[in-house]
């Protein structure tokens, strides 16, 4: 939902700071996620290069990086297993499906 950072106002007119939520985010919290979002990113990019194109790599070995790289998604953002699940779980298991020939 977006808000006003100047009136602490969301879309639907409601006020924020009413609800428990702050009305304004503090810029270095911002920062801080941006750059958890973006270390995240390149790490799952890695393991799916990885499992792409390391011919050497079994069946077992891609899935344990893949459940590794999941712990340490959820490490970084522990209340988004629900994100994960509908964003990084499809892709890993097409890549699987694709790399080992699976049906």
């Amino acid at each position: 939902m977006d808000t006003d950072t100047r009136t602490g106002q969301n879309s639907f007119g409601e006020n924020e700071a009413a609800e428990g939520k702050p009305a304004t985010v503090n810029a270095a919290e911002l920062e801080e996620e941006r750059r958890l979002i973006r270390r995240m990113q390149m790490m799952m990019s890695l393991v799916m290069q990885t499992i792409a194109q390391d011919s050497s790599l079994s069946y077992d070995e891609a899935a344990q990086m893949i459940a590794d790289a999941r712990r340490a998604a959820l490490t970084m953002f522990p209340d988004k297993e629900v994100a994960y699940d509908l964003i990084w779980r499809p892709r890993f298991q097409r890549l699987m499906r694709e790399r080992f020939l699976i049906m």
